[in-house]
């Protein structure tokens, strides 16, 4: 599933082809794809001006100037594709239609934004913009790793009466917004923690180390496009390059990358999702 780094990468790449356009016609190609999509959803999306494009956790978010809020999440295989923009390097024709093409929208500007998403666990929604924080995706959702309501003291609060093992922890959407099990298993590894360690018995100045961590970790992800892994791609279709830079997730069995480590790379399962970790460097 694309976590905050990819959905970030898609967010600047369809920012240029959707902020101020016009959806000049929205075709809906089914009923829904997780949930069933908004009553009049085509209705409600043609002529709408999109005013701004924005993101929380993983999901993007179209403000338009019907006083809506386009929100999509793109699930385990979703990808949003643009053509057929007239300026720069997306200057192709529209492709013929696929078979999992779900929603595809033709902007004013001469660009199409498609909807493609083979395994249908994405997810679109419309909501009242004024409303949108307390709509049951987003209300749940803690700070952006990003933003600065996300700090050391925010951190050490949240998780020094956790119980559960730190890697969980850092999964709990209600903490941090945005992360997930590969960009998880990079920061442990950077910062030293054993994935399997209580939460609450991390000491604060151990806790406090990971927010640093976690911002370096989700920026160098974004500046490489995101990990591409099965499903994901760019806006324009390109792959993202930072499974490239992965210590340790998908690594199982391969050298430790620490200078001087002798160990090598563990799989267990937490939760139903493969952890990687060192057990020589991560304590």
């Amino acid at each position: 599933m694309p976590e905050l780094p990819e959905v970030e990468t898609v967010r600047r790449g369809l920012s240029p082809v959707m902020e101020g356009a016009q959806i000049v016609r929205a075709d809906i190609r089914r009923e829904g794809l997780r949930w069933p999509f908004p009553d009049r959803m085509a209705d409600r999306l043609t002529g709408a001006r999109v005013q701004r494009l924005g993101r929380r956790s993983k999901y993007l978010l179209a403000d338009l100037d019907t006083g809506e809020t386009l929100i999509t999440h793109l699930g385990m295989s979703g990808r949003l594709l643009i053509s057929g923009h007239p300026l720069g390097k997306f200057h192709h024709d529209h492709p013929a239609p696929e078979k999992h093409d779900h929603v595809v929208l033709d902007m004013g500007n001469g660009a199409r934004v498609t909807f493609n998403d083979p395994r249908r666990f994405g997810a679109m929604d419309l909501c009242e913009t004024s409303g949108l924080e307390g709509h049951k995706l987003i209300r749940v959702l803690g700070p952006e790793p990003l933003g600065n309501a996300f700090d050391e003291r925010y951190l050490v609060d949240a998780l020094k009466h956790r119980n559960s093992p730190i890697k969980t922890a850092l999964l709990d959407q209600g903490i941090i917004a945005g992360l997930g099990n590969i960009y998880v298993c990079e920061v442990l590894f950077r910062a030293g923690i054993h994935p399997a360690r209580k939460a609450s018995r991390l000491s604060s100045a151990r806790i406090s180390r990971l927010v640093p961590v976690i911002r370096d970790v989700l920026g160098e992800a974004i500046e490489s496009g995101g990990s591409s892994l099965n499903d994901y791609r760019q806006a324009d279709g390109e792959l993202g390059y930072f499974q490239h830079n992965f210590r340790v997730y998908g690594r199982e069995g391969q050298p430790c990358v620490t200078q001087g480590c002798a160990g090598k790379i563990r799989r267990i399962t937490q939760s139903g999702r493969s952890t990687f970790y060192c057990a020589q460097c991560q304590r």
